[in-house]
């Protein structure tokens, strides 16, 4: 494999145009850790260019491999449904293989620690400070057990408590809104509450996440493009493309 895959980054899209310049502004960090690495990006809905799009472009300009990267936090319908079908309707000439979603990850951990004290706290706040992992949501029970052991080993780092949220409404879960958990937190006696984001850019479902913050004394931004997320972003790319690389000792 003389010339690296190219990396096709898969966003959800949004009509809020936040979104897509903060997935744009982390495919940038991307591009700068990896000099040499051509990374598209494709959205599946509302934003330019389409996944569809991107790959015909790539086949038309004679690309031969590409990995496909869901820019998603846990595995999920977009995961497992809704990008492998549009993969499926790929030109025949591209060989492409589909990278796992970003999280979990220790960096994913710290990315969300890297806005929490970005938003004013410090380490020697967090034996005292309660967060509430503040998640979209999801009604597949993978990526529900994926957010509640997030939050039981981000406890175990030492903050007061870690309660997780979803921003969307009917959790079979059970997981409080956010709102709730900041609640929570109190009555459970930390002595202050923040909330972290646990999305990948702004929409419709973190500002619903920052109007549940209000009760909170610390609300972290989203991870957005942060160096840790661009980190991870190459370690999908890279375990995608290593059996193919190790088959033609590379």
């Amino acid at each position: 494999m003389r010339d690296r895959p190219v990396l096709l980054v898969i966003a959800h899209g949004s009509r809020d145009p936040r979104h897509a310049a903060t997935v744009h502004a982390l495919v940038e960090r991307v591009r700068s850790l990896r000099p040499g690495l051509r990374v598209e990006t494709g959205f599946l809905d509302f934003n330019v260019p389409s996944v569809h799009g991107v790959l015909e472009s790539l086949a038309a300009e004679g690309a031969r491999d590409v990995v496909a990267l869901p820019l998603l936090l846990t595995r999920a319908f977009h995961a497992k449904a809704d990008i492998p079908a549009v993969l499926r309707d790929a030109p025949a000439r591209l060989r492409i293989r589909q990278a796992e979603v970003l999280g979990p990850s220790p960096l994913l951990l710290s990315a969300l620690e890297r806005r929490l004290y970005e938003a004013g706290l410090t380490p020697a706040d967090k034996s005292s400070t309660g967060v509430v992992l503040a998640s979209a949501g999801s009604s597949d029970p993978e990526a529900i057990a994926v957010i509640a052991d997030i939050a039981r080993e981000w406890w175990h780092t030492g903050w007061c408590a870690v309660r997780p949220a979803f921003a969307s409404a009917g959790s079979p879960a059970g997981f409080p809104g956010t709102e709730d958990a900041v609640r929570e937190l109190r009555a459970l006696g930390c002595e202050r509450v923040a909330v972290a984001p646990y999305v990948l850019a702004p929409g419709f479902l973190p500002d619903r996440i920052a109007r549940g913050a209000a009760g909170a004394d610390v609300l972290a931004d989203v991870l957005g493009a942060a160096p840790e997320v661009a980190r991870v972003l190459l370690e999908r790319y890279d375990a995608a493309v290593r059996p193919a690389l190790a088959a033609l000792g590379a």
